[in-house]
């Protein structure tokens, strides 16, 4: 498989791998055809993301879209972070082969899942639906 420099150093050396104590939104999704399962916690500050950080079982792709995605959301606002999308992490990946896209698509989900995670503990709302992404099932309407 031919993956860029920037994936094969994020696998190679992952950013923000593990969890986060205390962490304010913790998002878990999986693919159950290729069995990679990703979760994403995050640390947020007067609406900012100040940490986040990530466990995740599965292929090489799975763990560096996962470490990118994390280092794409560190200091931004909730709404910012919500705008960072699967095209976003692997164009900062410098590309994924075709077959490896999911793994940036779950990357994004497990964003939406810990800050929905989030707004439902400190507001008692998850995310609207136009901007849930309906595979973390993480509300339980998909």
């Amino acid at each position: 498989m031919n993956y860029s420099e920037k994936v094969l150093d994020h696998f190679n050396s992952p950013r923000n791998v593990g969890e986060l104590k205390d962490a304010d939104g913790i998002g878990t999704v999986g693919n159950a055809k290729c069995g990679d399962i990703m979760q994403v916690y995050i640390k947020v500050s007067d609406k900012v993301i100040t940490d986040a950080s990530f466990k995740t079982f599965g292929c090489g792709a799975a763990v560096a879209t996962s470490s990118m995605a994390t280092e794409l959301i560190k200091g931004k606002s909730i709404d910012d972070a919500l705008k960072v999308t699967n095209k976003a992490v692997m164009e900062a990946l410098d590309g994924l082969p075709p077959v490896k896209i999911h793994c940036s698509v779950l990357a994004e989900e497990a964003i939406h899942a810990a800050i929905n995670d989030y707004l439902v503990k400190t507001t008692g709302v998850g995310l609207p639906e136009e901007q849930c992404t309906g595979c973390c099932n993480s509300c339980g309407k998909h």
